[in-house]
């Protein structure tokens, strides 16, 4: 009897321990500590001496010359765009392996977005930029912006990505929502390309509960989106405004909060690496799991762990084994669904699909958190194993 045969016999066991969530807020004293000092010092809101600090710290800590603290990372992509000069009717390229922000962000622009296909470690495919820049110049619909996503922090390929960009004049803003501490050939990814975007979601890497940033050493491109998230006022004594602004500044609160994870970014981000490690070694023995990504060279900030499953050799899918932990308290995700297949953008271009559609099918990811016990990492490894070998439904 194979395992799929037997689904319909599956039982939920009762669970009884705390559920083990995917990646969690690691937020401590020192946060508290920062914050309550905002606090008292009277500097609420919108912005402040905390603000101030904290795009200066993120700045040098990113190796850029400007930062700016934004409402969220989607805020960061937007202002970026228009910073870029992306206008209605314009197209912005993109991958189709990322979460609805990019693709949203670029329609808010009043953009089309042109999702392109992913290579086999989910980021952007290179080869495939290069043929839809080269036809888009032949007839004339060169896109105004390329935007790559770091999957899951995965460095895009930049050692190709700019090159081709610079080819064509195109510029580059980086979703670098996901991996924020990632090294591409020992450079930052949020110093790359003309600008970047960050996120400090809840669920990020570091978080400011809710909040982002965009890096770059481009003045005028900075000034531009701190004007425009400040619902474009202009420097006078009554309020007055030229242009369409919006209300995208991050708080000086929440900034306070930001400044205390910078300073912990590094071991937060330690945290991670070892647990994707013990992954990889514990699952290392089964046939038909793969950690999703291992190959990827760079340094990457190792924000989720995500697994690769061979149904032929494990004999159930990703979905299955999502199931199978969701009934023992165990919180996973699939990758993400290509943008191409998302009801609101199936009337957008698309240039291949095939890899990310697979991604799709076969990824999973597992609880990454730097939160995460031992212990508790210890019960997804064991809930893998039991399935693995069978269950005790067989």
């Amino acid at each position: 009897m194979t395992i799929s045969e037997a689904e319909p016999k599956l039982t939920t066991p009762t669970i009884s321990q705390e559920r083990v969530l995917l990646s969690t807020p690691d937020v401590g004293p020192l946060e508290e500590e920062y914050l309550l000092n905002a606090f008292r010092s009277g500097w609420i809101a919108p912005t402040g001496p905390d603000l101030r600090a904290f795009e200066d710290e993120l700045a040098a800590k990113v190796g850029v010359r400007h930062a700016v603290g934004l409402a969220s990372g989607t805020a960061a992509l937007h202002l970026g765009l228009l910073g870029l000069g992306v206008q209605p009717g314009d197209r912005v390229v993109t991958s189709t392996m990322t979460f609805a922000a990019t693709a949203n962000a670029i329609t808010y622009s009043g953009a089309i977005p042109v999702f392109v296909d992913c290579c086999s470690d989910g980021n952007l495919d290179p080869r495939i930029l290069h043929q839809v820049l080269k036809e888009s110049s032949r007839s004339g619909t060169l896109p105004t912006a390329i935007v790559p996503v770091d999957l899951l922090g995965r460095p895009a390929d930049y050692g190709r990505i700019l090159p081709i960009a610079a080819e064509f004049d195109v510029p580059v803003l980086i979703d670098a929502a996901e991996s924020l501490g990632s090294m591409h050939e020992g450079v930052p990814v949020g110093s790359l390309g003309r600008c970047a975007a960050v996120s400090f979601n809840g669920n990020k890497i570091m978080t400011t509960s809710g909040g982002g940033a965009l890096l770059t050493d481009d003045s005028r491109l900075a000034e531009y989106a701190a004007y425009l998230s400040s619902q474009a006022r202009e420097p006078v004594a009554h309020y007055e405004h030229r242009e369409i602004g919006f209300n995208y500044r991050l708080s000086n609160l929440l900034a306070a909060v930001g400044r205390a994870q910078l300073t912990r970014l590094e071991s937060m981000i330690e945290r991670r690496r070892q647990n994707r490690t013990r992954y990889a070694d514990r699952l290392a023995s089964h046939d038909g799991i793969a950690v999703f990504g291992a190959e990827n060279a760079h340094r990457d900030n190792a924000w989720l762990t995500a697994i690769l499953v061979d149904e032929s050799l494990t004999g159930f899918t990703a979905s299955r084994l999502g199931q199978w932990l969701a009934d023992r308290g165990i919180e996973t995700r699939p990758l993400w669904k290509p943008m191409h297949l998302q009801p609101v953008f199936r009337d957008a271009p698309m240039v291949g699909g095939q890899v990310a559609e697979d991604l799709f099918a076969t990824g999973l990811t597992l609880p990454s958190g730097s939160t995460l016990s031992d212990a508790q990492l210890d019960r997804v490894i064991e809930a893998v194993d039991e399935l693995l070998c069978g269950g005790p439904h067989l």
